[in-house]
């Protein structure tokens, strides 16, 4: 008969040996999670917003003006640019060449012919000179020049009688009207100018454009000088062939040339010329200057950058860009695409083990993702040439994420942050360097925020900083010390200050958004003077003096531990405003008064006890205190048991001889436990300071055990599982929470005359 089970193999107990999974299964057994994937994939997608973003396809131009290239900046790629200068001459050289355009008005000749005819016709009508009017007469004798003798009396009559008989009758007057027609038909033709009319400029002085007034579109191309009169030789000349005698023809010549001299019939179109001008000029095709690969040097070495190299730079850089393969695009933008995820997941490996609380939640990592999104957007605006304040939002995110979670997630962050705005705006490592130091010069100073004044300040140690690193990373990279370096620097800590100021005024509403309280928002909301106070003083002032009590304890105790000391004294006076509804059900409100759970079973007074959580959080919503403050009303408790009505009613059921125990989940709070290290401090400061009120003598002795048995059970009963206190810092806790009561209730002298109450 067997006595025992069948003896296993060696290798089967080896086999059936379980062995915990090595760290590569880990790894690979959490990335299997469906909100592990989820995260990932959230990263992978911010990784490639930020590609976009960024536009990493292209590499983005790494000069500015100020600065001094060490060695010559040649061109990468041949290419044209405009040279608007040459194109200026160019167009102004065209105008120059425009014929400007007149318009012709033959009248004035008509009627001077017809003025001639009549003058003519009535000094021939005359017998004699002596019967002649002699001022009319002495139009018609040309003009005497210098020492000659005007012709005699006698001359004279011979010339009028040789006048007289040629234009005497019609046939006479009409030979006048031929020779007269004949000698003006080319300026009728033409026109006729005295000066040339400058108002729209010079144009061009050789040439011109005539087109009868009537008749517009008939124009014609006339050279100037034929349009003027000049010396009238062509006049005379052929006043001289229609005419019978030469002395006759220049007696016409006398009388006719002073009035052609002042009389033009050609006016300048203003409206017709500028379009010929602008015509011109728009023909004139842009003036270009071509600079060739590898020879021409765009920015020599040692001169600082202007603004007109800064744009030919700009101009070659996006010749470099367009000549670029689609295909070495695509890779620069998967390099920029990887490298950004990389550095998320890193960031979340980080988070995973140091700081969950963004991880936590999908919500809050989004809200995270999509601000250093936005972060990276504004900084690529800001760092335009004519502002370079890239800063300023790396700044306003670094601090940002200092109060809504801790520095050190700050710092990592903003680091992440600054390396993706220099692969942006590409400035290499003297720009990373200096928004990495600015950045953590400000979070650094973060701390604390109990003063207005605090964020300022935090701005204007940035401000030195970025300074400082600004003209010393100047002199390591050969940059001249002189104005430009300075002027650099001083921009940068003036936008750092600016940050600081930009700050203070977005507070509460980076509180608001990410519902996180700063030391400041605290001293304001612990003012006694809010109303749900004024309202606990006066309705329960017992529940009201054991707040502040609880208050003033929780907080050294949280300060011992590097907790939020000041929420904890916040959170405290508020944290048993939902006694105020029914104050009566509690013992210290309760006086010389009957105690009102005598009349109830414990199940009930369980109930009303444990209501005054849920009534606290409904009357701090109603008066919207901020969510940390909720927090700690609705965890101060956690699930911890009610233990006197428990006890009260397991005692209840012995007496009835009943063995069914009592449902303890009845008895209990119902929570949630302590989510933060302020939350379980808080918890521990209310119960202690609760459970020494009942000490007959509260000797340093009997306060001591009281904590520490208090602790000792919550630890047990795994109230601070989920508030990441360790047990040192719960050590810690129960010495401040003995040293605090032990000064509360310690011993006074008793005088000699001193009787007993």
């Amino acid at each position: 008969m067997a006595t025992g089970g069948q003896r296993r193999k060696r290798s089967d107990r080896v086999a059936a040996l379980g062995i915990p999974p090595g760290q590569w299964e880990r790894a690979w057994a959490s990335l299997r999670r469906r909100d592990v994937l989820g995260r990932i994939g959230l990263a992978a997608v911010s990784a490639v917003l930020m590609a976009l973003v960024i536009q990493g396809w292209d590499p983005p131009l790494a000069y500015r003006t100020g600065y001094t290239p060490p060695r010559d900046i040649v061109a990468r790629v041949t290419f044209e640019e405009h040279d608007p200068e040459a194109t200026r001459v160019a167009r102004e050289r065209a105008k120059l060449r425009v014929p400007h355009v007149y318009a012709r008005d033959n009248e004035p000749l008509v009627q001077l012919r017809a003025k001639l005819r009549n003058t003519v016709a009535e000094l021939a009508s005359a017998e004699s000179l002596d019967e002649a009017d002699g001022d009319t007469w002495s139009e018609f004798l040309p003009k005497v020049s210098g020492d000659a003798e005007p012709p005699s009396d006698e001359a004279q009559a011979r010339l009028f009688q040789q006048f007289r008989n040629t234009f005497t009758g019609a046939e006479g007057l009409d030979q006048l009207d031929v020779a007269v027609s004949a000698a003006l038909a080319p300026y009728e033709q033409r026109g006729l100018l005295h000066r040339l009319d400058k108002r729209l400029g010079p144009g061009n002085e050789h040439e011109i454009v005539v087109y009868p007034q009537d008749k517009p579109g008939q124009q014609q191309t006339v050279k100037v000088a034929d349009a003027m009169l000049g010396d009238g030789a062509e006049v005379r000349h052929r006043l001289r062939w229609d005419l019978p005698s030469p002395e006759v023809s220049d007696l016409i010549f006398a009388w006719l040339y002073p009035r052609l001299a002042t009389l033009e019939t050609l006016a300048l179109d203003e409206e017709r010329t500028r379009r010929a001008i602008a015509e011109a000029a728009d023909a004139v095709e842009p003036q270009v200057i071509e600079y060739l690969a590898g020879t021409t040097t765009l920015a020599p070495a040692g001169e600082p950058l202007d603004g007109r190299k800064l744009a030919l730079l700009q101009t070659e850089h996006e010749r470099f860009n367009q000549s670029r393969s689609v295909a070495t695009k695509l890779v620069r933008l998967a390099t920029i695409t990887l490298l950004a995820f990389a550095l998320f997941v890193l960031c979340g490996m980080y988070m995973r083990y140091r700081q969950r609380g963004p991880l936590a939640s999908a919500t809050r990592l989004t809200v995270l993702l999509m601000l250093a999104i936005l972060t990276v957007i504004l900084a690529r605006i800001a760092s335009h040439d004519a502002w370079r304040a890239e800063i300023v939002p790396l700044m306003l995110f670094g601090m940002t994420v200092a109060i809504v979670h801790r520095q050190e997630l700050g710092l990592l962050l903003s680091a992440v942050v600054a390396l993706i705005i220099v692969l942006a705006i590409g400035h290499g490592l003297p720009e990373f360097l200096l928004l990495v130091g600015v950045s953590t010069t400000a979070v650094l100073n973060m701390g604390r925020i109990r003063t207005r004044s605090k964020l300022i300040y935090v701005g204007l140690a940035a401000g030195c900083v970025a300074l400082a690193i600004d003209v010393g990373l100047g002199i390591v990279y050969n940059q001249p010390l002189g104005w430009n370096l300075l002027s650099s620097g001083l921009r940068g800590g003036l936008w750092a200050l600016a940050a600081g100021f930009l700050m203070t005024g977005l507070l509460p509403f980076v509180e608001k958004t990410f519902g996180v309280l700063t030391d400041l928002s605290l001293l304001e909301l612990g003012d006694i003077s809010h109303p749900l106070l004024q309202e606990l003083v006066r309705r329960a002032p017992s529940t009201y003096n054991h707040s502040i009590t609880v208050g003033s304890i929780a907080e050294a105790a949280a300060d011992s531990i590097a907790a939020r000391g000041l929420l904890c004294r916040v959170g405290a006076y508020f944290h048993d405003i939902g006694k105020m509804l029914k104050p009566g059900y509690f013992v210290e409100n309760q006086g010389q008064q009957q105690n009102r759970h005598e009349t109830l079973v414990p199940a009930m007074s369980t109930l009303v006890i444990v209501a005054h959580i849920k009534d606290g959080g409904d009357l701090a919503r109603q008066y919207r205190l901020p969510q940390p403050i909720v927090d700690l009303i609705e965890q101060h408790h956690g699930t911890t048991r009610v233990g006197f009505f428990y006890e009260r009613a397991s005692q209840q059921q012995r007496e009835k001889g009943e063995n069914t125990p009592v449902d303890e989940r009845t008895f209990r709070y119902p929570g949630p436990k302590p989510q933060t290290k302020e939350a379980g401090v808080l918890m521990l400061a209310d119960a202690v300071e609760s459970a020494s009120r009942t000490l007959v003598d509260p000797t340093p002795r009997r306060i001591e055990s009281l904590v520490r048995e208090i602790a000792e059970r919550r630890l047990h009963d795994g109230q601070f599982d989920e508030s990441g206190l360790t047990l040192r810092e719960l050590r810690t806790i129960e010495k401040s929470l003995i040293m605090s009561l032990t000064a509360i209730y310690h011993g006074r002298l008793k005088y000699p005359d001193q009787q007993t109450a």
